[in-house]
C-alpha cells in the first residue's frame, strides 16, 4: 500500500499520544492529501485515524483551530500568520507542521473584462470603464488569494485598497456571484475557476505560479502547544500527509485522485473538470500571452515542495506591512523560526527516509519584476512604489 520507506532499523516510529484527530479542510484541490490519506489508509499506517471535518470558511477554520475542535488543519499560508501576530482577530501560537502544496490559485475575471484585456487595454482602463468600483472577492484578509491578488493588481498599476473594493466569501461561492454580476472578479483556489469558466460566467487571466512561481499556498497547520503536548503525533501526521502527497505526484494517480475529489463528500464535482486543474494548461489571455503556462498545483516535487520554509512566513509579513496590517518591524526572524516546525519535520521526513534538510535557497522573479530572495523583508516591502503607508481600512 505504502510507497515510501516508513521505517529504518535505527529509528523506530514512536506511537502518537493521540490517534484520533479531527481534521479541517476546505473543499479544494488542494485540499487533496487528506482525502488521499483516508482513501489509502496512509493514517492508520501510521497510528493515526483521521476524522476530516469539511468547513464552510477559512474563518470557520480558523475559529475552530483555536477554540480546538479542530486538532488540525489545511489552512491558509498567510491565515496562519495573522492568528501568530493578532491580525483582525485573536492571536494564538501557531504552528506550520509542513507545506501541504505549491501553485494551483488563480485569478479570473468577468467576460465583458476578459474580453477587454485580450483587446490589449490595460488593467486599469478596463476597470475603469465599469463605472464604479469594481469588486474583486478573496477567500480571507490575511490569506495567500488577498496577498495574489493585491500583488497582481499592484503590478498592473491598479491599487488594491483605493482602486478596488475587495470582499471575502467562501470560494464555492464565486463562480456564482461572478454569473450574477455582484462580482468583477475574484481570486481562489481551484477547481473554481474551472466552474466558472465551465459555465462561461468569466475567464481566468492569470495563475498564481504565473504572480510567482512555485510559491507556498496551504500549510498543515496547527496550535502550537499541540506540538508541545503530543510531538510524536505531530510528526506522525506529518508523515501520514508526505506519503499522501508523494502517491498524488504521481501521475498515474491524478484521474483517481479526481474520482475520489469528485465525491459528493468531498468536492462533489465533475471528475473530468477537477482532472483539468491537475495538470498543465496554458491560459490565452491577451496580455498575459507572454507568461509561463499555467503550472499546476504541486504536492511533493521529491519533497521539496513540503519544507516549511521561515522566508515564505517572511513573505507574507513582508506584505501585511505593506500593505498597513503589520505596523511593527520587529522580530519578523523570530516569528516565522517558531511557526515552523522544521525540527518535527525533519524527523517526520528521516523516518520516512526522504531529504530532511531545507531545499536550497534561490531567488524567484515574481510577475512585476521585482526579486524575492528573503534576504531582507524589510527592505523588499518598502521599495514598491503602489503600497499602503498609513492604511486604516478594517481586517473584520
Amino acid at each position: 500500500m505504502s510507497t515510501l520507506t516508513t521505517m529504518t532499523d535505527s529509528t523506530p516510529f514512536l506511537p502518537p499520544e493521540r490517534p484520533h484527530l479531527r481534521v479541517g479542510y476546505v473543499a479544494l484541490i488542494d485540499s487533496a492529501p487528506f482525502i488521499v490519506a483516508k482513501q489509502m489508509g496512509f493514517d492508520n499506517h501510521h497510528g493515526l485515524t483521521l476524522e476530516l471535518c469539511k468547513q464552510p470558511s477559512w474563518a470557520a477554520i480558523r475559529d475552530k483551530l483555536l477554540s480546538g475542535e479542530l486538532d488540525a488543519a489545511q489552512t491558509l499560508y498567510g491565515l496562519v500568520y495573522g492568528v501568530q501576530i493578532g491580525l483582525g482577530g485573536p492571536q494564538a501560537d501557531m504552528a506550520i507542521l509542513m507545506t501541504l502544496n505549491r501553485n494551483g490559485q488563480a485569478i479570473t475575471v468577468s467576460n465583458r473584462l476578459a474580453d477587454l484585456l485580450q483587446r490589449g487595454q490595460s488593467l486599469k482602463n478596463a476597470l475603469s470603464s465599469i463605472g464604479r468600483k469594481a469588486i474583486f472577492a478573496q477567500t480571507f484578509p490575511t490569506g495567500t488569494h488577498a496577498m495574489w491578488l493585491n500583488y497582481w493588481l499592484a503590478a498592473n498599476d491598479v491599487h488594491p485598497l483605493t482602486d478596488i473594493e475587495s470582499i471575502v466569501i467562501p470560494p464555492s461561492q464565486m463562480p456564482d456571484a461572478l454569473a450574477q454580476g455582484e462580482l468583477d472578479g475574484f481570486c481562489a483556489g481551484e477547481p473554481w475557476h474551472a466552474v466558472a469558466e465551465h459555465n462561461r460566467c468569466g475567464r481566468t487571466i492569470v495563475s498564481s505560479s504565473q504572480i510567482w512561481h512555485n510559491h507556498p499556498e496551504k500549510a498543515l497547520a496547527c496550535r502550537r502547544e499541540f506540538t508541545a503536548l503530543y510531538p510524536n503525533t505531530a510528526q506522525a501526521l506529518i508523515r501520514t500527509i508526505l506519503e499522501s502527497c508523494q502517491w498524488i505526484e504521481n501521475a498515474n494517480n491524478k484521474i483517481q485522485l479526481s474520482t475520489w475529489l469528485a465525491k459528493p463528500e468531498y468536492l462533489k464535482l465533475s471528475a473530468d473538470l477537477i482532472h483539468s486543474r491537475l495538470i498543465t494548461h496554458a491560459i490565452d489571455s491577451g496580455e498575459q500571452n507572454a507568461m509561463p503556462p499555467r503550472s499546476p498545483v504541486s504536492f511533493f516535487t521529491d519533497g521539496k515542495s513540503n519544507y516549511p520554509l521561515p522566508t515564505d512566513g517572511l513573505w507574507f509579513l513582508s506584505q501585511f506591512y505593506r500593505w498597513g496590517l503589520l505596523k511593527s518591524t520587529n522580530e519578523w526572524n523570530h516569528i516565522v523560526n517558531h511557526v515552523c516546525q522544521t525540527t518535527h519535520y525533519a524527523n517526520a521526513a528521516r523516518q520516512l527516509n526522504l531529504v530532511s534538510t531545507p531545499p536550497e535557497a534561490t531567488a524567484s522573479q515574481l510577475i512585476d519584476g521585482q526579486i524575492w530572495d528573503g534576504s531582507n523583508a524589510l527592505a523588499y516591502s518598502e521599495h514598491f512604489k503602489i503600497k499602503a503607508s498609513n492604511f486604516k481600512g478594517s481586517l473584520h
